[in-house]
């Protein structure tokens, strides 16, 4: 549901794994959009959730709708005994964030489609901090993806589920020259006023830093980071330090390996990152030719299938509104000045 701009990344893995995904149809409100989707990607299209339905059986339902309306559309999907992979956020605030997790406690099959801590590079610095080769990890920085997609990724690294935090922050505007956007590359020499975020979130043993600016993803002169801090090492980037033993510093690279470089005729895919002596991520899809991002929703989707067959949960909803909600407070804490204290809330679990 829904013909935006992310829908589009569901269709191009659908199209590239044909043997694993098949779109049964798109909701699409507007007849004009409905009619480009088909010529383009060559599937149905249906105005309303109810006549995709008298025509098609799904397993489950995409939503990737504005996050204005996504409560509704997600009720909607429930309403017809559906499960549903929503795209984030779940919903705009922590109203919305309630209601739905009430629709969890009443049985409904929500999971969310959080897919940056499933990216490769991501996916295997997370597995490389939760190993304890750097020992019990007490800090993380964290400068790779906005709001709550930046949270998940932090609290994945930290080991943090529903634990409180004391949130603080602030914003910094400067100019810088703009670069490529979802359309391409830049068509004109301009300037754009880019909002630096910074925040801290104070979880008592363990400290997470958020950093992130407005034109980071696409910028061709803004650097993503990731810093990661136990007591027995540090990860830093594609970096590893750490002890093993008290006189002995060791350090390893994490190591991309890809097919089709010079002298490669396998083909154009990655194949993982290894780090020493072993693999800290494989691509369960090679050869299809998947951009990283990618990579991590076509995760997201097969783990959506494992889930319907009695597998684990794929990114839960209390876990992707826990980390709207800390989102959510840490614009509290920026735009007031204040250092802001979370709660524990609906959704929420011991830590």
């Amino acid at each position: 549901m829904g013909g935006g701009f992310r829908s589009g990344v569901f269709l191009r893995i659908a199209r590239e794994l044909p043997e694993l995904f098949d779109v049964s149809g798109m909701v699409t409100r507007r007849a004009e959009n409905g009619e480009q989707l088909e010529r383009e990607w060559g599937v149905a299209t249906f105005r309303s959730l109810d006549q995709l339905l008298e025509h098609r059986t799904p397993d489950f339902v995409v939503v990737s709708v504005a996050k204005d309306a996504s409560t509704g559309v997600i009720a909607e999907v429930v309403e017809r005994g559906l499960p549903v992979l929503a795209e984030t956020p779940p919903a705009p605030d922590v109203e919305g964030l309630v209601e739905l997790y009430g629709l969890v406690q009443q049985g409904a099959r929500i999971q969310v489609a959080e897919q940056y801590h499933l990216e490769p590079l991501l996916s295997a610095q997370i597995a490389i901090a939760r190993s304890g080769l750097l020992g019990a990890v007490t800090q993380a920085y964290v400068s790779v993806a906005h709001d709550y997609h930046g949270i998940s990724v932090l609290r994945r690294l930290l080991g943090v589920e529903f634990e409180d935090a004391s949130v603080s922050g602030a914003d910094f505007t400067s100019r810088l020259k703009a670069g490529p956007g979802r359309g391409g590359d830049p068509r004109e020499d301009r300037w754009l006023a880019e909002t630096h975020t910074t925040a801290r979130l104070d979880f008592g043993d363990r400290l997470g830093v958020y950093d992130f600016s407005t034109d980071q993803y696409r910028s061709w002169v803004r650097t993503p980071e990731l810093v990661v801090r136990g007591e027995l090492g540090e990860l830093r980037d594609d970096q590893v330090r750490y002890l093993q033993d008290y006189r002995t510093p060791m350090r390893q690279p994490i190591t991309r390996v890809a097919a089709g470089g010079p002298g490669s005729h396998e083909g154009m895919f990655l194949r993982g990152l290894v780090s020493g002596d072993r693999w800290v991520y494989r691509n369960e899809f090679a050869p299809a030719r998947l951009a990283d991002d990618e990579l991590s929703v076509a995760t997201l989707l097969g783990r959506m299938v494992s889930y319907l067959d009695g597998g684990p949960e794929v990114y839960s909803l209390a876990e992707a509104c826990q980390d709207q909600y800390l989102a959510l407070t840490m614009r509290q804490a920026i735009d007031s000045g204040d250092t802001v204290r979370t709660e524990a809330q609906a959704w929420s679990v011991p830590g």
